[in-house]
């Protein structure tokens, strides 16, 4: 019998009550930690947050309205209209007015048994509207004696601490993949620069075709991927536009600059920008290595952007044919191990989340104890 079955066993073996989770957590709002200017930089120390995806979207220099998280005083951050949620433990402003800080209120729970029970909860939210006080807080969450939380939390921590580690080793590989990628390219700087215009044809995405569904999964009657920015699709559709391999960049808003390779048969929409080249003179795989080794940065200084000319405009180096697929080959089997998500290091991540999730939600499922 295992520590948590024993105290299960001693401690609670009838079942155990069930909690609103707004009775046990309390929230601050962000007001006083909003960053006021977004004119970010990897030089600054404080990190600016979401709670959504992108996580960290910058960094600042303003020192005021930080939020003091530390490893002793870590705070759950949560966005309002979505529902995703982050461990913060370090110190951070914030983006969005749409966030809330979550602590406990009392001790019958920790800051980091709720964090796993929310993982649990699994929910998210696509309407536009406050959720935390009128709904997220009335969510039920089983709420054992304090010392099998710390059980749980115990044994749950043992796998995210893996996944952390796995995590920190791809960071490595992509900065070492950088510096591959940037020492290759640098290498061939004697050769002609040419303007990307005069190598390759710039189309601009448009509207997601009228029979785009919204998924994450192909399917037989919708196969063929809508590309929303890049890096996420958007969804799928029985319709393509783009019939070949192509580099895409995204053109508006935050990733503005960022580089993707996606292969034949897509769509792509209106914020992002479609590269092909016009012959069999530039090999795609180079040219996807080649402008991500580039600093493609946006002329406005409101909201990011760019336009066709813009990306027409981009100078990159151009050796022969045979020393491109050289260089191509090289740095492709880098970037499959950082990012492929069918071999390398990404699959093992996979592999260790789901085992985490699988864990997670059978350790925090309980019988209800009947009053």
């Amino acid at each position: 019998m295992s520590k948590l079955e024993e105290l299960i066993q001693q401690l609670c073996p009838k079942g155990v009550e069930y909690i609103k989770i707004g009775d046990l957590v309390g929230f601050e709002q962000p007001g006083k930690y909003i960053v006021r200017k977004t004119d970010y930089s990897d030089n600054f120390p404080t990190p600016v947050l979401t709670a959504g995806q992108s996580f960290i979207l910058g960094y600042t220099n303003e020192e005021d309205g930080q939020y003091l998280a530390s490893k002793g005083k870590p705070v759950i951050i949560f966005d309002d209209f979505t529902g995703a949620f982050k461990w913060v433990d370090f110190v951070f402003k914030v983006k969005s007015s749409a966030m809330k800080m979550l602590k406990v209120k009392n001790n019958k729970t920790t800051i980091r048994y709720i964090y796993h029970c929310m993982g649990k909860l699994n929910y998210a939210s696509s309407e536009h509207k406050r959720l935390w006080i009128g709904f997220y807080s009335n969510f039920l969450i089983p709420v054992p004696p304090i010392e099998v939380q710390h059980e749980i939390v115990r044994i749950l921590d043992n796998f995210t601490e893996l996944t952390a580690e796995l995590t920190a080793e791809l960071t490595a590989r992509k900065k070492q993949y950088e510096y591959y990628r940037n020492m290759l390219i640098k290498e061939y700087l004697d050769f002609p620069l040419v303007k990307l215009g005069d190598v390759c044809d710039v189309f601009t995405g448009g509207e997601p075709p009228e029979d785009t569904i919204k998924t994450d999964i192909p399917s037989h009657s919708h196969p063929y991927a809508v590309w929303g920015n890049g890096k996420e699709v958007y969804g799928y559709s029985s319709s393509y536009r783009i019939d070949k391999d192509a580099v895409v960049i995204s053109s508006i808003g935050a990733n503005t600059g960022s580089v993707y390779f996606h292969k034949a048969f897509f769509t792509p929409i209106i914020r992002l920008k479609v590269v092909v080249p016009k012959d069999n003179m530039l090999d795609m795989h180079y040219l996807f290595h080649a402008l991500s080794a580039t600093k493609i940065e946006s002329k406005s200084s409101s909201v990011p952007n760019m336009n066709a000319s813009d990306i027409k405009s981009i100078l990159i180096c151009l050796p022969s044919v045979s020393k491109q697929k050289k260089i191509a080959q090289t740095l492709d089997k880098f970037d499959a191990y950082c990012n492929d998500l069918s071999i390398g290091l990404p699959a093992e991540i996979a592999a260790r989340q789901k085992q985490y999730e699988y864990y997670r939600d059978k350790l925090l499922t309980f019988k209800e104890l009947k009053a």
